[in-house]
């Protein structure tokens, strides 16, 4: 029972690995082309499936500088102790509609414009008051 168990984890891993390579980026492959992993992982599985993940590992680690938090699913660094703690994540645009600058503008049009009609129409009345008397 540990063969086969033993065995199905070698083959998982196996394809994992290949699954993995095959949809890797140039620069993720640690300058290997791509059917030369597949030949590693295919004739050493076990060996070329553990070094594979470790150089997909170490590239993710590499790649998620400043300029690459986003790329291909990899997880951001953490800061380092010497860096000042970030804060709470602010989000890019408003969160609420009172804090959207556009909308609060189109309240204060919408405000404006019924001061005027209401002044107009108050204006109307005292001038028809005048006119009665």
């Amino acid at each position: 029972m540990a063969r086969i168990l033993l065995i199905l984890v070698v083959v998982g891993l196996m394809a994992y690995a290949l699954a993995d390579v095959w949809g890797a980026d140039e620069d993720e492959r640690a300058g290997l082309p791509r059917w030369l992993w597949v030949i590693l992982i295919v004739l050493l599985p076990l060996l070329g499936a553990i070094s594979w993940i470790v150089v997909r590992v170490t590239a993710r680690r590499n790649n998620a500088g400043p300029s690459g938090p986003g790329r291909g699913g990899s997880r951001p660094t953490p800061p380092s102790p010497r860096s000042p703690r970030p804060g709470p994540r602010r989000p890019a645009g408003p969160v609420a509609p009172d804090d959207d600058p556009e909308f609060l503008w189109l309240l204060e049009q919408e405000k404006r414009k019924r001061e005027r009609e209401a002044r107009g129409h108050q204006d109307a009345k005292d001038d028809d008051a005048e006119n009665n008397n």
